[in-house]
């Protein structure tokens, strides 16, 4: 059994597995001009996670834009009124353009649903565990995006 074990073990080590999101392919990318709109907490946790350089002096490099969008919503209520559930969803709108031509463009939309909470602040942080979850879902997601083209 150990022997199979070994074996299997070093078929698989020496085939060249990378896991996908590595970011070794991705090289640091310099825009001329960073637009942001939306959301500024999205925004800056996208930027932030991302390998992006902005150089004014270079009129030669792309434009990036980068809208973004989070709404959370009831989607249903008891008898009496009481929310018992929430969904939360983030829209995330990403291009490179070139003399108002787009380059390439990427669309994304999380959601995720929930139950309420009977401690607000439970509720409050949960909902901001969330947010950051689906931004770094939406961020893995243009990397991937940005490694593939």
């Amino acid at each position: 059994m150990k022997k199979i074990f070994i074996l299997i073990l070093l078929c698989t080590y020496g085939c060249g597995y990378q896991p996908v999101y590595l970011n070794k392919g991705l090289k640091n990318l310099e825009f001329n001009k960073i637009n942001l709109e939306g959301n500024k907490q999205i925004n800056r946790k996208i930027i932030n996670s991302l390998p992006i350089n902005q150089n004014k002096l270079n009129e030669g490099l792309h434009e990036l834009f980068l809208k973004t969008n989070l709404e959370t919503t009831e989607t249903s209520k008891d008898s009496k009124g009481k929310t018992l559930s929430y969904r939360t969803t983030i829209y995330v709108d990403f291009k490179i353009k070139k003399n108002d031509k787009i380059i390439k463009n990427k669309e994304i939309t999380k959601d995720i649903s929930y139950s309420n909470k009977e401690n607000k602040f439970e509720l409050v942080e949960f909902q901001r565990q969330i947010t950051s979850s689906l931004v770094q879902t939406a961020t893995e997601e243009i990397i991937l995006f940005l490694n593939l083209e």
